[in-house]
């Protein structure tokens, strides 16, 4: 087993990550997990973070977001300070629904709409938050569209329980290798914890 400490944005992620590790081939014990602050969070945190992984391996989920590249993104967040081999950076593309949403047969089924309805190629999707919110408000199921959906005149970008009704579908339907196949960020990410090695310092 491989002791790792998580930092990701939000509760979401952090279900999608811990999922991503008990798929993955080899054991990964999970200590701390911190996070949940948001993108704002994890770029003031990850020097220490970076620091920390020389005892105890850090894994790092975030969203890309607006950047343009993965590399440019690690760049930006570690400018100065050479990357630890035990800190492992992985970045949704363009966010972590885009994940999600790479797994269109459960998703749909999920969100009780039509299949037809479920973009291709989600990586290239420039908001996927937004994606999944207005596929869930063509949803057949009064209970998705409530959770899922900002309430009338409201100004919030996501429903109520939100987060909690995405991390259900994440423990209990979404298929890792299906959405692996339509995601190339998803897919690096799997690879990358399946041949993860940390370096123990003595």
């Amino acid at each position: 087993m491989i002791p790792v400490n998580l930092a990701t944005e939000d509760e979401l992620s952090e279900a999608v990550l811990r999922r991503l590790l008990r798929h993955a081939r080899r054991g990964y014990s999970v200590g701390n997990a911190y996070g949940r602050g948001g993108f704002g969070y994890l770029r003031k945190t990850i020097i220490g973070w970076n620091r920390a992984a020389r005892g105890v391996p850090f894994i790092v989920l975030t969203d890309l977001d607006n950047c343009v590249c993965p590399p440019a993104l690690i760049e930006q967040w570690l400018p100065a300070t050479p990357k630890h081999p035990n800190l492992l950076f992985r970045i949704a593309v363009r966010e972590v629904e885009s994940w999600l949403l790479a797994d269109s047969a459960n998703l749909s089924e999920y969100l009780h709409i039509n299949a037809k309805r479920m973009p291709e190629n989600p990586d290239q999707i420039a908001d996927p938050k937004k994606t999944l919110v207005d596929l869930a408000r063509l949803s057949r199921s009064a209970d998705v569209r409530g959770r899922i959906v900002p309430k009338s005149r409201s100004t919030a970008t996501q429903g109520p329980d939100y987060n909690a009704c995405l991390c259900a579908f994440v423990a209990g339907q979404w298929d890792i290798d299906l959405a692996r196949a339509n995601s190339a960020s998803l897919d690096r990410a799997v690879r990358r914890l399946a041949i993860f090695a940390p370096i123990w310092e003595r």
